[in-house]
């Protein structure tokens, strides 16, 4: 399957924990700091990212306590290409979102602060 399928199917059949996180770091909520969904990065597609931060956030289910070899091979990659990983049962999200986002915010506070986005075509 092309990425860029695969990538749309992603993000229109997300799970409930993944909806729930997305609606607690779009739109800058966190740290002003900007999280895409579904992020191709080399052969993986992540979860959450923010390329800014390099900061990328996987929402893993009950599959991933039996792919700890892939998830391990995957998080080695994403580090050698500059990014912190974190991850997250979707319990975690579901049952303690305010201790997700607390912890979110506490591996974002020493990162490098993302340069702002280019301003938008009229906009001051």
């Amino acid at each position: 399957m092309e990425q860029r399928t695969r990538i749309r199917e992603l993000r229109n059949n997300a799970t409930p924990a993944e909806r729930a996180l997305w609606r607690r770091i779009s739109a800058r909520q966190i740290a002003g700091v900007r999280f895409n969904r579904q992020v191709p990065i080399g052969p993986f597609i992540c979860d959450f990212a923010s390329r800014g931060a390099k900061l990328v956030i996987e929402v893993d289910g009950g599959q991933h306590g039996q792919r700890s070899d892939q998830d391990r091979t995957r998080t080695d990659y994403l580090v050698q290409q500059g990014y912190h990983v974190i991850r997250f049962w979707n319990t975690d999200v579901l049952e303690r979102i305010e201790g997700v986002v607390a912890e979110i915010e506490r591996v974002l506070a020493p990162l490098p602060s993302p340069s702002p986005s280019r301003k938008r075509e009229g906009s001051l």
